[in-house]
């Protein structure tokens, strides 16, 4: 209420100078000394606004600091303004300019200051064209000053001959052009946000006022001596001053999402202005006393200053809505239009940062089983899904936090002022926007989330905040259906156990604690060994004997799954060669050996794999890389290394067929020698519905070995053959056997 009693007294002052000034321009009637005082009472309200703003707790610590520099310069303003009246009201004869030692003094000092201020604040870091660019716009916008001040002030002062008086003139008007050029050079530059930019434009807006003001003092000085321009021109420049520290003060420094934020234009008009300005000065000067010949020159020069004008700010037009796309396209995701994982730092960074003590909580939402839509419906229907997610998560929350894309089908939300109630009624809103399934290219989908929650506060580490909210996301995936835990300490126990292990892990690969067992693969009915699967184990030194499960997936999540797919084709390769020397034809005419699709990302694993084969001398075609469902393969990041592996005579295997990883379409783009149908199927029960023999006859259609696994008993190797199978592999006939028991098993063969 304060603020805006403030301003309205201001406003009114100004009002009653003009008012004052027209009546006595018209009739004098009012004594001179009135006239005078809205610039008095003007400037004690702008000292006690500038006092108010540069102690305003809302505000960061440069723009306090901004104004701070700013107070004395409305106290020296106010002082100056002071003397001038004291000056004018005290003089016997008020004709010329009539600048005081005082007003000089003050006025000087003011300018000096406000010089130093604009120039302190911080900017971003500029390029040398840029800088060059502003400093040219500033030099500009000056000369357009320079060029009124002449003509409505310095030229008389030369006329009348009084040397003082004109060498206290250019003085004040040298320094007061360049408190134009510096408001200019930061109104142009925009300061790093740390002043409001509606409050700068008003402060140069009263410099120049103060600048351009006292040269319209010929124009009064014929109707009467006392007429001084500053009468109006004082308190208008308090008012806006005023205004200006009124709105800084009111200005927001809390972050807001602002998806679609207010662009910055790539050019300012103050430059134009200017020229605009000075061409309708010249029009006013040159075409009334001038010859027709000399008038045509002039509006001809006019005119093709407008037309080159307009040309520029077509092009600057132009060049912002490129540079526009551009920056939208650097800071925001193509597929979803959220912020990405740059503008999601940013806007983090900037709530942990805002002034005050204040709560910030990250919630981090994963897709579950996101994978399986991929891979069986087709990445345009998986784009469609994380369309629709993204949807519905901008749609649920408020307006001043920031759901973001990090990825693949992670998505995270800044949520600014929020502690963990607040959290918990935002995650609750997450969780019924994505409650309902999704419609895309007419299948309905069903969609699980998980939602980690990491609840912080101003200053905390942005980085460490997300990879709590990471750890809680794991946690909330161990919970049925879309569900949302909070960071604890304990997660990060069970975090760092698990980044113990993945340690543990890469000495494992390096150490001997990592060995190969062999499950055969054999021939229906006869069970003749046709080949092996390598399966590889860990023997840990505190857990015991780990299965593949207890590590695999933590090897891909760590990047570990290529050391250790490289060590297990080595160690196979290597083994199947010594088999080979010792049975002979009797040795495994194929040995299996498991991959991720992680591999076959990796450059140049098809030539390690025929580098590998060539110093054991395998032949390619005896050796069967199985795709490891746990990371299904991306056709078209993986076609290459395929094709590569095809073309040396490597077969390649699609594991664990009909679990929901494998699709038609893999089958459709990846080169595949093989089907391995997964145990759930083959130990179905009698009377179901034979999703093996629809299996088969899909594998016979497309020219591919189909092979079952999983055989456990005698009744489903014999309905196995029944419908078709001639390969299979399972505990029926044999465990998993250690190198040497597997060469026993050849030698028994062989024997027989």
């Amino acid at each position: 209420m304060g603020v805006l009693w403030s301003r309205l007294t201001a406003a009114l002052l100004t009002g009653l100078a003009l008012a004052g000034l027209t009546i006595d321009a018209i009739h004098p009637v009012l004594p001179w000394p009135v006239l005078w005082l809205p610039s008095v009472g003007g400037s004690t309200l702008l000292v006690a606004s500038f006092w108010r703003t540069a102690r305003a707790g809302n505000l960061p610590e440069p723009t306090r600091r901004f104004w701070r520099h700013l107070f004395p310069v409305a106290v020296l303003t106010g002082l100056g303004s002071i003397a001038q009246a004291y000056d004018m009201i005290t003089t016997a004869d008020p004709a010329g300019q009539h600048v005081s030692p005082g007003q000089m003094l003050f006025d000087g000092l003011a300018i000096i200051l406000l010089i130093y201020a604009l120039l302190r604040l911080p900017f971003g870091r500029q390029s040398g064209g840029e800088l060059f660019r502003i400093v040219l716009d500033a030099s500009t916008v000056m000369l357009a000053c320079a060029v009124f001040a002449w003509h409505f002030s310095t030229r008389y002062a030369l006329r009348d001959g009084d040397r003082s008086a004109l060498y206290i003139s250019l003085a004040l008007t040298t320094l007061a052009l360049l408190a134009v050029f510096a408001v200019a050079k930061v109104i142009l530059t925009r300061p790093a946000g740390f002043v409001d930019p509606g409050a700068l434009r008003l402060i140069g807006l009263g410099v120049l006022v103060g600048a351009v003001g006292p040269t319209l003092r010929p124009l009064l000085e014929p109707i009467d001596p006392h007429l001084f321009p500053d009468i109006v021109a004082m308190p208008l420049i308090f008012f806006l001053a005023g205004w200006a520290a009124d709105r800084q003060q009111a200005a927001d420094y809390t972050p807001r999402r602002g998806i679609r934020e207010r662009r910055r234009r790539s050019f300012s008009f103050l430059p134009y202005v200017a020229i605009a300005a000075v061409d309708g000065l010249l029009l006013s000067v040159a075409l009334p006393a001038s010859a027709p010949d000399r008038q045509v020159i002039v509006l001809s020069a006019v005119a093709l200053t407008a037309l080159v004008v307009v040309r520029q700010i077509t092009a600057f037009l132009d060049n912002g809505r490129l540079l526009n796309r551009l920056d939208h396209g650097a800071t925001h995701d193509s597929l979803t239009q959220l912020p990405n994982r740059t503008l999601f730092h940013e806007r983090l960074d900037k709530a942990l940062t805002a002034p005050g003590e204040r709560s910030v909580a990250v919630a981090l939402i994963d897709l579950d089983d996101f994978k399986e839509v991929n891979d069986t419906l087709g990445h345009e229907v998986g784009d469609l899904l994380l369309i629709a997610v993204a949807q519905r998560l901008n749609a649920c929350i408020r307006a001043e936090d920031t759901v973001a894309r990090l990825g693949g089908d992670e998505f995270v939300v800044v949520l600014d002022g929020a502690d963990p109630d607040a959290a918990d009624l935002a995650a609750q809103r997450m969780i019924e926007a994505l409650r309902a399934p999704v419609l895309a290219d007419g299948h309905e989908l069903p969609i699980r989330a998980s939602i980690g929650i990491a609840d912080g506060h101003s200053g905390d580490d942005a980085s460490l905040l997300l990879r709590h909210a990471d750890i809680a996301m794991y946690a909330a995936k161990a919970i049925a259906g879309t569900a949302s835990l909070h960071f604890t300490p304990d997660m990060a126990q069970a975090g760092a156990d698990h980044a113990h292990l993945g340690a543990e892990l890469r000495d494992a690969i390096d150490g001997d604690q990592l060995y190969l067992l062999y499950q055969p693969i054999v021939a229906l009915p006869d069970r003749r060994v046709i080949g092996a699967e390598a399966l590889v184990r860990w023997r840990h030194p505190t857990h015991g004997t780990m299965p593949p499960q207890s590590f695999i997936p933590l090897a891909e999540r760590t990047g570990l799954i290529v050391p250790l797919s490289n060590w297990v084709l080595r160690a196979a390769v290597r083994q199947l060669s010594l088999w080979t020397a010792a049975h002979g034809e009797d040795a495994p005419a194929v040995l299996n050996v498991n991959v991720s699709a992680r591999d076959l990302r990796e450059p140049g694993f098809a030539a390690s794999v025929a580098a590998l084969l060539d110093e054991y001398g395998v032949p390619p075609h005896r050796i069967t890389l199985e795709i490891t469902e746990s990371m299904p393969v991306d056709a078209r990041e993986s076609s290459t290394t395929l094709a590569a592996l095809r073309s040396l005579g490597v077969r390649v295997a699609l594991d664990d067929f009909g679990t929901g990883h494998s699709s038609l379409t893999m089958l459709h783009d990846c080169p595949i020698d093989q089907l391995k149908l997964d145990s759930t199927f083959t130990q179905a029960e009698a009377g179901r519905v034979p999703v093996a023999a629809t299996v088969l006859q899909l594998a016979d259609a497309l020219g591919l070995q189909a092979i079952a696994e999983g055989v456990e008993t005698l009744d489903q190797a014999d309905r196995l053959h029944e419908l078709g199978y001639r390969s299979a592999q399972g505990f029926l006939f044999a465990q998993p056997l250690s190198p040497e028991e597997f060469g026993d098993l050849l030698t028994t063969t062989q024997a027989a």
